[in-house]
């Protein structure tokens, strides 16, 4: 978390303790289960398969597919430019193409490459948001898929159309799709950071809420033991 970030938040914090005000609409709030895809990943051979995406801050995204069965790992990271540039410093001011993002690696005979886009479009971030999510601010919180080949691409693609047509939110979808943009592992501070700082304030009001809806809304997919990258691994 930036210092930025911190500030916002503990002053945000003050505010509704003082005068009792809302300012962000909880998660709890606007977390919805939509219609699965039309479109999806037929069943193949395959035992592993992996999918990037980024929605916000990558501490909730990673803490809500940890909690998703059929995933065997879910990394923080960045995604969408450069290797030199990968670091979250640089990251964090939002000018070197990347998005914090997660890499979800997964068993499709388990999980559909669909199943995980509806929980990312459901509970993971808002998706009409474009360039933020919550109090947090710049390019590097976009709402993005990062497709790792054609029938991704295709998929997500007619998933947002199927949304959109549906007008279940209250805008259009602002999730883009980019292609062949490598994935680069964050820090090791930022890897499990929802399990290990559960009463941090930033968690409590953003992430936390995310967990619950997960377990709430998609019952049969949730997982109580997460998959921590402390042991699976990057």
């Amino acid at each position: 978390m930036t210092l930025s970030r911190l500030v916002t938040v503990a002053a945000l914090l003050a505010l509704v303790g003082i005068v009792g005000v809302k300012v962000w609409p909880s998660a709890a709030e606007s977390a919805r289960v939509i219609p699965a895809p039309i479109v999806d990943a037929a069943p193949g051979q395959a035992t592993s398969e992996v999918a990037v995406i980024a929605g916000g801050c990558f501490w909730g995204v990673q803490g809500v597919f940890q909690h998703v069965e059929g995933v065997t790992s879910a990394v923080s990271g960045y995604a969408g430019g450069d290797k030199a540039s990968a670091d979250y410093a640089k990251v964090s001011g939002g000018r070197t193409k990347h998005a914090e993002a997660v890499r979800i690696t997964y068993d499709p005979r388990k999980i559909s490459y669909g199943r995980l886009l509806q929980i990312f479009f459901s509970v993971a971030h808002d998706p009409t948001e474009l360039n933020r999510q919550g109090p947090d601010v710049g390019p590097q919180y976009r709402s993005t898929i990062f497709a790792a080949n054609a029938e991704q691409a295709h998929i997500a693609r007619a998933y947002i159309e199927q949304l959109d047509q549906a007008k279940l939110f209250g805008a259009r979808i602002a999730t883009t799709i980019e292609m062949e943009k490598p994935f680069y592992a964050a820090e090791a501070y930022h890897q499990d950071y929802l399990t290990l700082n559960p009463h941090q304030p930033y968690i409590v009001i953003h992430d936390l809420p995310k967990i619950a809806n997960l377990k709430r809304l998609f019952v049969d997919t949730y997982r109580a033991e997460p998959a921590l990258v402390s042991k699976t691994g990057m």
